[in-house]
């Protein structure tokens, strides 16, 4: 089971505050308590290379639906071609995520090491496509109770990250699915075709505050 690390120093303020904003807040830290307090709120952390540490809570949140996601024809055969792995190669994950010659690569050396962190503590994941012993894709993300929160994904083979999504819905298909919020920050043309939708950012709240008192996904416990 996940380790609770020391409580944030930091105090995060409601959502609500940022208006149209997309962006809450800036400043604070990555420890592990000042992360985890943020996911609890409805913020993630997403550096500015010019300033400070932001914090983002989109308008429109993207979301998957766990509970009645229908993959596609091509997404089914994609997931068919590829094993699922959890927590079996995190630091390739993360560090092909954080790859600097990707399209707006954001990852840098401290979200590395704050992720990795909480990846020790049991509160960070890795999940994974692989082609026989070649690791073709994954994505990896925060889970706490029933919020999985997306962070970034990748391929290394067709088809890797889109199967690594699917992958990832499976495993949040147990009798609490109706109620997981699965996490993926903003809706992008890629992230729709795997049936991402939006929904407001006070929905997104309320929902997270009840996905909190649900038992972890059984892969990640």
């Amino acid at each position: 089971m996940p380790v609770e690390p020391p409580a944030s120093v930091w105090d995060f303020p409601p959502v609500a505050v940022a208006g149209p904003s997309d962006v809450v807040a800036a400043g604070a830290d990555l420890e592990p308590g000042t992360v985890l307090a943020a996911y609890r709120r409805g913020l993630f952390p997403m550096p500015d290379s010019h300033g400070p540490l932001l914090w983002w809570s989109p308008v429109e949140r993207g979301i998957i639906e766990v509970d009645t996601f229908a993959p596609s024809r091509s997404l089914r055969r994609a997931r068919q071609r590829f094993e699922i792995r959890v927590n079996t190669a995190f630091d390739q994950v993360i560090r092909a995520c954080a790859d600097p010659r990707r399209p707006g690569a954001w990852i840098d050396a401290g979200i590395i090491a704050s992720y990795t962190r909480l990846h020790e503590l049991g509160w960070v994941h890795s999940v994974e496509a692989w082609d026989g012993d070649v690791l073709a894709g994954g994505l990896y993300g925060v889970a706490i109770g029933g919020l999985v929160a997306g962070e970034s994904m990748f391929h290394h083979r067709t088809d890797g990250s889109k199967a690594a999504v699917a992958g990832l819905v499976e495993l949040l298909s147990d009798k609490y699915a109706a109620d997981r919020v699965l996490d993926i920050q903003w809706v992008t043309s890629h992230l729709a075709t795997l049936g991402a939708v939006e929904i407001p950012r006070e929905v997104y709240v309320r929902r997270v505050e009840r996905a909190l008192e649900l038992p972890l996904p059984e892969a990640f416990s």
